[in-house]
């Protein structure tokens, strides 16, 4: 049997296929409803917020959602102007374990419940379920990007993901090959290039047989323009699958788990063959989580790159 990738770690993280998934079924549920009442129950849920709970209400009562868009792993629902300063929104992190679903008002909460949503047609309500708390909600001020769209102001750091139809290929080998790190690093480096989280960084250096361990500075502009395709092919193969599930704390806005994670060639298979050799894959520790790859077809780094930056 594979082994756990949780072992050295509380477990995956949602990374773009998965985030993007809960964006889709966010925008088909929620999309131009007004909001009733919103209850927070749990005060860590809305602890970005710094106006505290009665303010995240107060703002959101009354207000409708325009839609729901997503860059890298945070989702941020577009509320309509109310003549405010700036454009506000909502912005969601699901952190390791929080949940957007939309569930009939007569169904049962649930254990985990921190933050309810109820709109004034009376149709689905949306519930955030966080059994860790790691994630949460708060209000931010849209801000104008470089493009002419509009993102909140707490997540103008994050680069565009390689899904993005504005991502720039050519900008992001530049940026990579620039770190003095190992490249498994640099591909977590949200500011770099978002999205991707251990177990992408893990399937994408595996199709493009580089070790995690290679120095970014090191590889070539075909070998990074060739790991982004990678990274790119393997997270709209997931994204098709509804995203990776190891358990049930990620869901989509349904409840309904992914089911990628039949697919993975290297990400939690230590000791199962390599698909393309039949080496057994690896596991290493890294950065408190598992790096997962092929002794063969990844062959490891003479000395391990020193992180620098």
């Amino acid at each position: 049997m594979p082994s756990s990738p949780a072992r050295d770690s509380p477990g995956p993280v949602p990374e773009l296929p998965e985030v993007e998934v809960v964006r889709s079924g966010v925008q088909r549920w929620a999309a131009g409803r007004t909001i009733r009442d919103v209850e927070v129950l749990h005060p860590r849920a809305v602890r970005r917020h710094v106006a505290g709970a009665a303010d995240f209400r107060a703002r959101l009562v009354g207000r409708s959602i325009r839609c729901a868009s997503r860059r890298g792993k945070y989702l941020w629902l577009p509320l309509v102007d109310h003549g405010d300063e700036a454009p506000v929104c909502l912005v969601g992190h699901l952190g390791m374990s929080g949940q957007l679903l939309f569930l009939d008002p007569t169904e049962t909460d649930e254990r985990h419940l921190r933050v309810r949503l109820r709109f004034a047609d009376s149709g689905p309500e949306l519930r955030f379920v966080d059994q860790r708390t790691f994630g949460g909600l708060a209000l931010a001020s849209l801000v104008g990007d470089q493009a002419g769209g509009q993102i909140p102001e707490s997540v103008v750091h994050i680069a565009r993901d390689p899904l993005d139809p504005l991502f720039d290929d050519s900008d992001a080998v530049r940026r990579i090959r620039a770190k003095h790190t190992e490249i498994k690093r640099v591909l977590l480096d949200q500011t770099v290039v978002s999205g991707i989280g251990n177990i992408y960084a893990d399937e994408a250096l595996w199709r493009a047989r580089l070790h995690g361990r290679r120095a970014a500075s090191a590889l070539t502009g075909p070998q990074v323009r060739g790991l982004l395709t990678e990274v790119r092919a393997v997270m709209s193969e997931a994204l098709a699958q509804g995203g990776t599930s190891f358990d049930a704390l990620y869901v989509n806005v349904n409840g309904e788990s992914g089911y990628f994670d039949r697919s993975l060639a290297a990400y939690g298979q230590e000791g199962e063959p390599c698909p393309r050799c039949a080496a057994p894959i690896r596991r290493d520790a890294f950065m408190n989580r598992s790096s997962f790859w092929c002794p063969v077809c990844q062959r490891a780094p003479r000395r391990a790159t020193a992180p620098r930056g």
